[in-house]
Protein backbone atom coordinates (compact mmCIF):
# COMPACT_ATOMS: atom_id res chain seq x y z
CA UNK A 1 0.00 0.00 0.00
CA UNK A 2 1.23 3.54 -0.96
CA UNK A 3 1.40 6.20 1.61
CA UNK A 4 0.79 9.62 1.58
CA UNK A 5 1.69 12.00 4.68
CA UNK A 6 -0.44 14.93 5.17
CA UNK A 7 1.54 18.35 7.25
CA UNK A 8 -0.10 22.02 8.09
CA UNK A 9 2.69 24.98 8.59
CA UNK A 10 2.45 28.52 9.01
CA UNK A 11 -0.38 30.21 10.89
CA UNK A 12 -3.40 28.24 11.51
CA UNK A 13 -6.77 29.11 10.53
CA UNK A 14 -10.12 27.45 9.76
CA UNK A 15 -10.86 25.09 6.80
CA UNK A 16 -7.44 22.99 7.72
CA UNK A 17 -9.83 20.45 9.41
CA UNK A 18 -11.70 20.40 6.61
CA UNK A 19 -8.67 20.40 3.70
CA UNK A 20 -7.21 16.97 5.82
CA UNK A 21 -10.51 15.15 6.08
CA UNK A 22 -11.49 15.86 1.95
CA UNK A 23 -7.75 14.45 1.51
CA UNK A 24 -7.78 11.32 3.59
CA UNK A 25 -11.23 10.88 2.60
CA UNK A 26 -9.82 10.91 -0.73
CA UNK A 27 -6.85 9.07 -0.80
CA UNK A 28 -8.38 6.18 1.15
CA UNK A 29 -10.93 6.03 -1.03
CA UNK A 30 -7.86 5.40 -3.98
CA UNK A 31 -6.18 2.90 -1.82
CA UNK A 32 -3.28 4.75 -0.23
CA UNK A 33 -2.31 4.73 3.73
CA UNK A 34 -2.32 8.21 5.13
CA UNK A 35 -0.21 9.41 7.70
CA UNK A 36 -0.39 13.15 9.65
CA UNK A 37 2.66 14.92 10.52
CA UNK A 38 2.81 16.98 13.81
CA UNK A 39 3.48 20.51 13.06
CA UNK A 40 3.94 21.09 9.87
CA UNK A 41 7.56 20.86 9.08
CA UNK A 42 8.94 20.93 12.27
CA UNK A 43 7.24 17.34 12.76
CA UNK A 44 9.21 16.25 9.67
CA UNK A 45 12.30 17.25 10.59
CA UNK A 46 12.08 15.41 13.58
CA UNK A 47 10.41 12.81 12.18
CA UNK A 48 6.86 13.15 14.35
CA UNK A 49 3.75 11.22 12.99
CA UNK A 50 0.61 9.82 13.56
CA UNK A 51 -2.13 7.44 11.59
CA UNK A 52 -4.74 9.32 9.79
CA UNK A 53 -7.20 6.31 8.96
CA UNK A 54 -11.39 7.45 7.42
CA UNK A 55 -12.38 7.09 11.22
CA UNK A 56 -10.04 9.68 12.51
CA UNK A 57 -11.04 12.55 10.60
CA UNK A 58 -14.49 11.99 10.37
CA UNK A 59 -15.73 14.68 12.30
CA UNK A 60 -13.35 17.40 11.46
CA UNK A 61 -15.19 19.22 8.79
CA UNK A 62 -16.92 21.55 11.32
CA UNK A 63 -13.52 22.28 13.72
CA UNK A 64 -10.85 25.48 13.62
CA UNK A 65 -7.56 25.05 13.90
CA UNK A 66 -6.29 21.38 12.97
CA UNK A 67 -6.01 18.67 13.86
CA UNK A 68 -1.93 18.20 13.32
CA UNK A 69 -0.63 21.02 14.93
CA UNK A 70 1.27 23.36 13.29
CA UNK A 71 4.77 25.81 13.17
CA UNK A 72 6.28 28.07 11.47
CA UNK A 73 9.71 26.81 10.96
CA UNK A 74 11.87 26.59 7.98
CA UNK A 75 14.10 23.20 7.81
CA UNK A 76 16.20 25.55 4.67
CA UNK A 77 17.43 27.80 8.05
CA UNK A 78 17.75 24.71 10.32
CA UNK A 79 21.05 23.48 9.87
CA UNK A 80 20.41 19.71 8.72
CA UNK A 81 17.15 20.20 8.52
CA UNK A 82 16.16 19.89 4.67
CA UNK A 83 18.57 16.61 4.77
CA UNK A 84 16.46 15.40 7.96
CA UNK A 85 13.03 16.58 5.93
CA UNK A 86 14.55 13.92 3.06
CA UNK A 87 15.97 11.13 5.19
CA UNK A 88 12.29 11.06 7.32
CA UNK A 89 10.93 10.95 3.38
CA UNK A 90 12.29 7.20 3.19
CA UNK A 91 12.39 6.46 6.40
CA UNK A 92 8.50 6.83 6.81
CA UNK A 93 7.89 4.97 3.47
CA UNK A 94 6.49 8.25 1.95
CA UNK A 95 5.40 8.13 -1.86
CA UNK A 96 3.79 11.63 -1.59
CA UNK A 97 3.56 14.57 0.70
CA UNK A 98 0.64 16.88 0.89
CA UNK A 99 1.58 20.23 2.12
CA UNK A 100 -1.12 22.86 3.55
CA UNK A 101 0.21 26.27 4.03
CA UNK A 102 0.87 29.91 3.05
CA UNK A 103 3.37 31.28 1.12
CA UNK A 104 6.33 30.03 3.64
CA UNK A 105 5.17 26.50 4.05
CA UNK A 106 4.22 25.91 -0.11
CA UNK A 107 7.88 27.91 -0.54
CA UNK A 108 9.48 25.13 0.98
CA UNK A 109 7.53 22.65 -1.03
CA UNK A 110 8.43 23.62 -3.96
CA UNK A 111 12.41 24.24 -2.94
CA UNK A 112 12.32 20.61 -1.74
CA UNK A 113 10.41 19.81 -5.42
CA UNK A 114 13.04 21.77 -7.47
CA UNK A 115 16.23 21.13 -5.60
CA UNK A 116 15.37 17.07 -4.88
CA UNK A 117 12.46 16.18 -6.97
CA UNK A 118 10.93 15.47 -4.07
CA UNK A 119 7.14 14.36 -4.90
CA UNK A 120 5.42 16.86 -3.01
CA UNK A 121 1.93 18.64 -3.83
CA UNK A 122 0.58 21.90 -2.22
CA UNK A 123 -2.76 23.34 -0.66
CA UNK A 124 -3.53 26.68 -0.48
CA UNK A 125 -4.34 27.92 3.23
CA UNK A 126 -4.17 31.70 4.09
CA UNK A 127 -6.65 33.39 5.46
CA UNK A 128 -4.33 36.37 3.77
CA UNK A 129 -5.58 35.58 0.76
CA UNK A 130 -2.39 36.18 -0.77
CA UNK A 131 -1.03 32.99 -2.53
CA UNK A 132 -0.91 33.61 -6.34
CA UNK A 133 -2.16 31.30 -8.73
CA UNK A 134 -6.19 30.79 -7.28
CA UNK A 135 -9.28 33.13 -6.91
CA UNK A 136 -8.98 32.33 -2.87
CA UNK A 137 -7.34 30.09 -0.23
CA UNK A 138 -9.14 29.01 1.93
CA UNK A 139 -9.67 30.59 6.00
CA UNK A 140 -9.88 34.26 4.12
CA UNK A 141 -13.15 34.03 4.15
CA UNK A 142 -14.24 33.05 7.34
CA UNK A 143 -11.27 35.84 8.53
CA UNK A 144 -13.44 38.31 6.91
CA UNK A 145 -16.53 37.41 8.11
CA UNK A 146 -15.47 37.27 12.03
CA UNK A 147 -13.86 40.70 10.56
CA UNK A 148 -17.28 42.66 9.64
CA UNK A 149 -19.03 41.27 12.16
CA UNK A 150 -16.13 42.65 14.89
CA UNK A 151 -16.42 46.53 12.75
CA UNK A 152 -20.35 46.65 12.96
CA UNK A 153 -19.84 45.91 17.05
CA UNK A 154 -17.41 48.97 17.14
CA UNK A 155 -19.59 51.27 15.13
CA UNK A 156 -21.96 50.30 17.38
CA UNK A 157 -20.23 51.40 20.82
CA UNK A 158 -18.55 54.39 18.84
CA UNK A 159 -21.89 55.87 17.61
CA UNK A 160 -23.06 55.75 21.25
CA UNK A 161 -20.13 57.41 22.40
CA UNK A 162 -19.62 59.92 19.62
CA UNK A 163 -15.65 58.30 18.76
CA UNK A 164 -13.81 57.44 16.12
CA UNK A 165 -12.89 53.46 16.40
CA UNK A 166 -10.11 51.67 14.74
CA UNK A 167 -10.23 48.61 13.65
CA UNK A 168 -6.66 46.36 13.30
CA UNK A 169 -7.36 43.37 11.35
CA UNK A 170 -4.46 40.96 9.85
CA UNK A 171 -3.10 41.11 6.63
CA UNK A 172 1.00 41.53 6.97
CA UNK A 173 2.07 41.64 3.23
CA UNK A 174 -1.51 42.21 1.36
CA UNK A 175 -4.51 43.98 2.34
CA UNK A 176 -7.65 41.66 1.20
CA UNK A 177 -8.60 41.15 4.90
CA UNK A 178 -9.00 44.69 5.50
CA UNK A 179 -10.23 45.56 2.20
CA UNK A 180 -13.27 42.89 2.34
CA UNK A 181 -13.88 43.94 5.70
CA UNK A 182 -13.96 47.68 4.84
CA UNK A 183 -16.18 46.91 1.98
CA UNK A 184 -18.85 44.71 3.90
CA UNK A 185 -18.79 46.85 7.11
CA UNK A 186 -19.59 50.41 5.13
CA UNK A 187 -16.10 51.84 6.54
CA UNK A 188 -15.19 55.44 6.58
CA UNK A 189 -11.95 54.38 5.73
CA UNK A 190 -9.51 51.76 4.98
CA UNK A 191 -5.99 51.64 5.41
CA UNK A 192 -4.44 49.20 3.52
CA UNK A 193 -0.09 47.50 2.96
CA UNK A 194 -0.53 47.91 -0.60
CA UNK A 195 -0.02 51.94 -0.17
CA UNK A 196 1.01 54.44 2.49
CA UNK A 197 -1.80 56.26 5.08
CA UNK A 198 -2.97 59.39 3.44
CA UNK A 199 -2.82 61.21 6.67
CA UNK A 200 -4.64 64.39 5.44
CA UNK A 201 -7.18 62.38 3.08
CA UNK A 202 -8.18 59.90 5.75
CA UNK A 203 -8.99 62.68 8.86
CA UNK A 204 -10.72 64.69 5.97
CA UNK A 205 -13.10 62.12 5.55
CA UNK A 206 -13.63 61.04 9.13
CA UNK A 207 -14.30 64.77 10.14
CA UNK A 208 -16.81 64.72 7.32
CA UNK A 209 -17.93 61.30 8.78
CA UNK A 210 -18.57 62.07 12.55
CA UNK A 211 -20.50 65.29 11.57
CA UNK A 212 -22.31 63.29 9.08
CA UNK A 213 -23.46 60.83 11.39
CA UNK A 214 -21.29 61.20 14.65
CA UNK A 215 -19.00 57.90 14.29
CA UNK A 216 -16.56 57.10 12.23
CA UNK A 217 -14.90 53.92 11.37
CA UNK A 218 -11.57 52.84 10.15
CA UNK A 219 -10.22 49.25 9.10
CA UNK A 220 -6.45 48.98 8.87
CA UNK A 221 -4.32 45.76 8.15
CA UNK A 222 -1.63 45.51 10.34
CA UNK A 223 1.06 46.20 8.80
CA UNK A 224 0.56 49.69 6.86
CA UNK A 225 2.87 52.33 6.05
CA UNK A 226 2.44 55.01 8.22
CA UNK A 227 4.25 58.16 6.96
CA UNK A 228 6.85 59.37 9.17
CA UNK A 229 8.12 56.37 11.23
CA UNK A 230 11.05 54.00 11.22
CA UNK A 231 10.65 50.93 9.84
CA UNK A 232 10.73 47.61 11.70
CA UNK A 233 13.68 45.83 10.61
CA UNK A 234 13.83 42.41 12.75
CA UNK A 235 12.56 39.85 10.59
CA UNK A 236 11.69 35.70 11.17
CA UNK A 237 12.93 32.79 9.70
CA UNK A 238 10.98 32.88 6.59
CA UNK A 239 12.60 36.87 6.18
CA UNK A 240 9.26 38.54 7.35
CA UNK A 241 9.38 41.42 9.18
CA UNK A 242 8.28 41.51 12.97
CA UNK A 243 5.40 43.53 14.14
CA UNK A 244 5.88 46.09 16.61
CA UNK A 245 4.93 46.18 19.71
CA UNK A 246 2.50 48.83 19.34
CA UNK A 247 0.08 48.08 16.71
CA UNK A 248 -1.70 49.94 13.58
CA UNK A 249 -4.48 50.77 15.46
CA UNK A 250 -3.15 52.55 19.03
CA UNK A 251 -0.57 54.58 16.43
CA UNK A 252 -3.17 55.09 14.32
CA UNK A 253 -6.10 56.36 16.63
CA UNK A 254 -3.63 58.48 18.53
CA UNK A 255 -2.98 60.23 15.25
CA UNK A 256 -6.89 60.78 14.47
CA UNK A 257 -7.57 62.22 17.64
CA UNK A 258 -4.75 64.55 17.33
CA UNK A 259 -5.59 65.45 14.07
CA UNK A 260 -9.47 65.80 14.45
CA UNK A 261 -9.78 66.62 17.83
CA UNK A 262 -12.12 63.76 18.12
CA UNK A 263 -12.43 61.05 20.68
CA UNK A 264 -10.86 57.90 19.04
CA UNK A 265 -10.40 54.45 20.43
CA UNK A 266 -9.03 51.34 18.88
CA UNK A 267 -9.14 47.69 19.02
CA UNK A 268 -7.71 44.15 17.64
CA UNK A 269 -9.14 41.36 17.18
CA UNK A 270 -5.71 39.39 15.95
CA UNK A 271 -5.88 35.61 16.69
CA UNK A 272 -9.62 35.53 17.10
CA UNK A 273 -9.85 35.90 13.28
CA UNK A 274 -7.84 32.65 13.14
CA UNK A 275 -10.23 30.50 15.25
CA UNK A 276 -13.54 29.07 15.36
CA UNK A 277 -15.86 27.14 13.07
CA UNK A 278 -15.28 27.32 9.32
CA UNK A 279 -17.77 29.47 7.07
CA UNK A 280 -19.39 27.50 4.67
CA UNK A 281 -17.48 28.91 2.21
CA UNK A 282 -14.29 27.52 3.76
CA UNK A 283 -15.56 23.97 4.44
CA UNK A 284 -16.49 23.36 0.80
CA UNK A 285 -13.20 25.18 -0.64
CA UNK A 286 -11.14 22.92 1.85
CA UNK A 287 -13.26 19.83 1.06
CA UNK A 288 -12.60 20.48 -2.24
CA UNK A 289 -8.90 21.17 -2.40
CA UNK A 290 -8.21 18.58 -0.09
CA UNK A 291 -10.39 16.14 -2.13
CA UNK A 292 -8.47 17.65 -5.10
CA UNK A 293 -4.99 17.05 -3.63
CA UNK A 294 -5.02 13.10 -3.17
CA UNK A 295 -5.56 12.86 -6.73
CA UNK A 296 -3.08 14.94 -7.47
CA UNK A 297 -0.62 12.57 -6.02
CA UNK A 298 -2.54 9.42 -7.66
CA UNK A 299 -1.87 11.02 -10.82
CA UNK A 300 1.38 11.90 -10.16
CA UNK A 301 1.40 15.37 -10.89
CA UNK A 302 4.01 16.48 -8.37
CA UNK A 303 5.15 20.13 -7.69
CA UNK A 304 1.60 21.70 -7.97
CA UNK A 305 -0.53 23.47 -5.62
CA UNK A 306 -4.51 23.10 -5.93
CA UNK A 307 -5.89 26.16 -6.88
CA UNK A 308 -9.71 27.57 -7.61
CA UNK A 309 -10.07 28.88 -10.67
CA UNK A 310 -13.43 30.21 -11.09
CA UNK A 311 -15.69 27.62 -10.01
CA UNK A 312 -12.94 24.61 -11.34
CA UNK A 313 -10.83 22.99 -8.32
CA UNK A 314 -7.45 22.21 -10.44
CA UNK A 315 -3.47 21.80 -10.26
CA UNK A 316 -0.99 24.82 -11.11
CA UNK A 317 2.68 25.09 -10.57
CA UNK A 318 3.83 25.56 -6.75
CA UNK A 319 6.21 27.94 -8.50
CA UNK A 320 3.83 30.09 -10.02
CA UNK A 321 1.61 30.23 -6.67
CA UNK A 322 4.48 31.50 -4.53
CA UNK A 323 6.77 32.83 -6.91
CA UNK A 324 5.11 36.33 -5.80
CA UNK A 325 2.18 37.83 -3.52
CA UNK A 326 -0.96 38.55 -4.90
CA UNK A 327 -1.49 41.46 -3.40
CA UNK A 328 -4.56 44.37 -4.04
CA UNK A 329 -4.42 45.56 -7.81
CA UNK A 330 -5.43 49.04 -8.71
CA UNK A 331 -8.96 47.62 -10.04
CA UNK A 332 -9.71 46.64 -6.41
CA UNK A 333 -8.58 50.15 -5.15
CA UNK A 334 -10.34 51.70 -7.39
CA UNK A 335 -13.65 50.07 -6.31
CA UNK A 336 -12.44 50.86 -2.92
CA UNK A 337 -12.32 54.81 -3.75
CA UNK A 338 -16.00 54.53 -4.92
CA UNK A 339 -16.99 52.97 -2.30
CA UNK A 340 -15.39 53.84 1.52
CA UNK A 341 -15.46 58.12 1.94
CA UNK A 342 -17.70 58.26 -1.36
CA UNK A 343 -20.40 60.62 0.74
CA UNK A 344 -17.78 62.51 2.64
CA UNK A 345 -15.16 64.99 1.99
CA UNK A 346 -12.89 64.34 -1.01
CA UNK A 347 -9.18 65.82 -1.67
CA UNK A 348 -8.15 67.09 -4.33
CA UNK A 349 -5.71 64.42 -5.47
CA UNK A 350 -7.25 60.66 -4.61
CA UNK A 351 -3.86 59.65 -3.53
CA UNK A 352 -4.24 57.53 -0.22
CA UNK A 353 -5.76 54.78 0.99
CA UNK A 354 -9.27 54.98 0.93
Amino acid sequence: MKRIAILTGGGDCPGLNPAIRGAVLQASALGYECVGVLDGWKGMIEGKTRPLAAADVEELVGTGGTALGTSRTNPYKKEGGTQKVLENFQRLGLDALVAMGGEDTLGVANKLHKDFKANVIGVPKTMDNDLNATDYTFGFDTAATIAVDAAERLRDTGRSHKRVMVLEVMGRHAGWVALFTGIASGADYVCLPERPVDVKDMTAKLRAAHARKGVGLVVASEAVDIPGEKKEEKLDEFGHMILKERGVAERLSEIIQRETGIETRSAVIGHIQRGGPPTLFDRMLGTRVGVKAAQLVHDGKFGQMVAQKGDQIVGVSLQDAVGELKTVNKDWLALLDTLVGATGARTKEPAGTR
